[in-house]
């Protein structure tokens, strides 16, 4: 899925990641415009990362258990722009809110994820 929308990673901090996606015939809707479930991929790929830069990869494995996000403005052109900023971070829990932005920054979309933070199999 990151490969085929074309999702980049542009930036991370201690508590945020950043990652862009194209806006173009491949992440459009039937009307032209950016897909919503393309939105919504590019959101939970960025929030899963994030969680992934906050755990000891060795022993713990992330998982999603809730997301959800809000389409406020459509586009047709241009990238889109996801910032991903950890919100709660607990042992078994994280959850971050996730602002997705066009090139000229209006948002496009905001999202929140929780993800479940789980000890590996031996």
């Amino acid at each position: 899925m990151i490969d085929f929308l074309g999702i980049e990673f542009t930036d991370a901090g201690d508590d945020f990641l950043v990652a862009t996606m194209p806006i173009a015939q491949h992440t459009y809707n039937p009307a032209r415009i950016l897909h919503g479930g393309a939105l919504m991929a590019l959101a939970e790929t960025v929030g899963s990362a994030l969680s992934y830069l906050h755990i000891d990869r060795e022993l713990q494995d992330v998982r999603g258990l809730e997301i959800n996000g809000n389409h406020v403005k459509s586009a047709s052109k241009g990238i889109a722009i996801a910032c991903a900023k950890l919100i709660h971070k607990g042992r078994n829990t994280h959850v971050s809110e996730i602002k997705i932005s066009d090139q000229d920054g209006k948002l496009l979309n905001i999202s929140r994820m929780t993800n479940m933070i789980v000890t590996k199999n031996a």
